[in-house]
């Protein structure tokens, strides 16, 4: 993280050799937020994510994420305009400026849709679900893993083009596991970055010899389908109760009872939410599948519940 930053004036920043005029806070998390911010020279709104690093450990994972976002230039992933890291005293921040995509999370979407007592139609649906396969397939080419695929890590544009951020859980998609120690460390690592009701099975309890690889993002992408289906995870409601994700996920996927969508998309949701990862499809026989289906067509109005 090279380039400077400085608060020039009261309520203005500097990044990149260009200054910012910070407006207000967007989002707000554990470890840190996001502010939305003006260009002073083009004008153009910007998102300024600040990650609180509290030790080196912090300091290496920011670095991590900025390093995953430089992989990769593709209309589906969020790009990084710029990136410095600032000392506050004892710790630092790291300063991520992304561009602002207007249309908010998906997740905020369903909530609106759901709060309006409609459901998306299946057309949006596979426009939407095409957008993020092609965002993943972009990922797992270069041999990486998302691992923390959810509604609120994705972005829909004013063309209701899906864009995959936060990308700081971000890995090799292929984790070999030989030993108990490995096994548990990979678990830990899970329990930390995997939101646990969208988290892939294999991930709750890692066996001693297995590989790891980037179909625990399929299963992710089945999560996030079936909330664009039926307005909320298939887990969510389990994890709000406290009853257990871990056990849950075990057993075979169950759908509402609903005539709402075609029996094809309803198996392309059962193809990614196969327990065992070795029987889920890859990113490109998913792609493939959606070919499979009737083209997506912009502008359906919702169907009523």
């Amino acid at each position: 993280m090279g380039q400077t930053l400085c608060v020039c004036s009261r309520g203005t920043v500097s990044l990149g050799g260009a200054r910012y005029l910070l407006l207000h806070r967007l989002a707000e998390g554990g470890f840190s937020y996001v502010d939305l911010v003006e260009g002073l020279r083009d004008g153009r709104f910007y998102a300024l994510k600040r990650i609180l690093c509290h030790d080196k450990e912090d300091r290496q994972a920011a670095l991590h994420e900025v390093e995953m976002h430089g992989l990769f230039d593709h209309p589906n992933i969020l790009r990084l305009v710029a990136h410095c890291m600032v000392e506050k005293g004892a710790k630092h921040e790291a300063w991520l400026l992304l561009p602002y995509v207007k249309g908010g999370t998906l997740w905020r979407e369903v909530e609106a849709l759901r709060e309006k007592g409609t459901f998306m139609p299946e057309q949006r649906i596979l426009l939407i679900l095409h957008g993020i396969c092609r965002g993943l397939q972009a990922i797992h080419s270069k041999g990486y893993a998302h691992r923390d695929l959810k509604p609120t890590n994705v972005l829909l544009d004013e063309d209701d083009q899906p864009v995959l951020m936060d990308l700081g859980s971000m890995n090799r998609a292929r984790i070999e596991v030989n030993s108990s120690q490995e096994a548990m460390a990979v678990q830990d690592w899970a329990a930390q970055r995997c939101t646990i009701s969208y988290r892939a099975p294999e991930l709750f309890t890692v066996p001693s010899q297995c590989i790891i690889d980037e179909r625990t993002d399929i299963w992710s992408l089945g999560c996030v389908l079936y909330c664009m289906m039926f307005g909320e995870g298939p887990y969510d409601a389990i994890f709000q109760k406290g009853d257990s994700v871990a056990l849950a996920v075990q057993n075979p996927l169950t759908l509402p009872s609903t005539t709402r969508y075609s029996a094809a998309l309803q198996r392309l949701l059962f193809s990614m939410m196969t327990v065992n990862p070795q029987e889920r499809p890859s990113i490109n026989e998913i792609l493939h599948q959606l070919e499979g289906l009737q083209p997506a067509l912009a502008g359906q109005d919702t169907t009523q519940i």
